[in-house]
């Protein structure tokens, strides 16, 4: 796969605590300049951040970030708020002690009520793999199939674990009805996304590759 091919796929990200609006505008510009899937970021910068890309990118935002312990309620509105301001994406993180409960419907539910909020825009669920067993893994892969969902996405990236070849492979053999994957956290290289890709993940997220790309492409 080309650079260029990959980038199709990556969803442009800047989440850290103490980004500002210029630093958006920035992600936003190289996202658009690369093609990119997307341009992922906080729900306060949406609003300006759609005004700006007006379609040239998607815009996407995460809700329940980064623990997922949020109510359903918030989460719904979350979502609302979000597509009510442009965005196209909703990245949501899932409630991991529910997970570990074993709680299965509710979370089944959240998801579900999550999606209608987003009015038919694309969700992922972020399932957060660092902190789930192989069987956890393998039964959210059938759930987040079973659900209304667009997506099922490993990490936050804030957790201490990201992506991992082993887990994207799991994913591709136990996600069920037609959704698809994204990995995400720590990638780093194209390289690494391209492996990703070959192993079944739609989508990538990353924070430097776009960057990198048009680094190279300066220099």
């Amino acid at each position: 796969m080309t650079k260029e091919e990959i980038l199709r796929h990556v969803d442009h990200t800047l989440l850290k605590q103490e980004a500002t609006w210029e630093d958006v505008h920035r992600v936003c510009e190289e996202a658009i300049a690369v093609n990119a899937a997307s341009v992922c970021i906080a729900p306060v910068f949406v609003k300006k951040a759609a005004e700006f890309c007006q379609g040239r990118v998607a815009v996407c935002t995460v809700i329940g970030f980064p623990n997922g312990y949020h109510t359903t309620e918030t989460k719904v509105f979350e979502a609302q708020e979000a597509v009510s301001h442009g965005a196209d994406e909703i990245d949501m993180v899932i409630n991991i002690g529910w997970v570990k409960a074993g709680r299965y419907e509710a979370i089944l539910n959240e998801i579900n009520a999550v999606k209608e909020a987003c009015a038919g825009k694309i969700l992922k669920v972020i399932v957060e793999t660092c902190l789930l067993t192989e069987e956890e893994k393998v039964h959210l892969c059938k759930l987040v199939g079973r659900s209304k969902a667009d997506y099922i996405k490993t990490s936050t990236g804030f957790a201490g674990g990201g992506a991992t070849e082993q887990d994207i492979a799991l994913f591709a053999k136990h996600v069920e009805d037609g959704a698809k994957i994204k990995a995400s956290g720590g990638i780093r290289t194209f390289e690494d996304a391209q492996k990703y890709i070959l192993l079944g993940a739609d989508r990538i997220g990353s924070s430097g590759l776009a960057g990198q790309y048009l680094q190279e492409k300066q220099n």
